[in-house]
This record gives C-alpha cells, structure tokens and sequence, in this order.
C-alpha cells in the first residue's frame, strides 16, 4: 500500500482539505479520492491528487 496525497483549495488559495489516502495502486487511489470529493460537495473545486512518486493523478481548476 502507498499513500497518497488529496487536497482542495478556495479560490484564495487556503486549503480545504489535506488528506492521505492510502492505496494499492494509482487507480484505486483515483476512485477513492473522487468519492471523497464527491461526498464532501468538493468536486468543482480546485483540488489535485498526487501519488507518492509526485505523479499528478486528478486535477480540477
């Protein structure tokens, strides 16, 4: 398992949400983190979600 990095921000900047997300792999990190921000009404904000090798997984603007 590794972890992952999920985290949403205001317009301003300020974060929302930083979260670990612990996964098996890129994919299932994906699926996660999309019902994460699904779940907490976060998905129109800007938000990324980085893997621990820094690759950029989702991104929203």
């Amino acid at each position: 398992m590794s972890i992952y990095k999920l985290t949403v921000f205001e317009p301003n900047g300020e974060k929302v949400m930083d979260e670990s997300i612990e996964a098996a792999n890129d994919d299932t990190a994906k699926d996660i983190g999309s019902k994460l921000l699904q779940e907490k009404g976060y998905e129109e904000m800007t938000h990324r979600l980085t893997s621990p090798a820094g690759k950029l997984l989702l991104f929203h603007r």
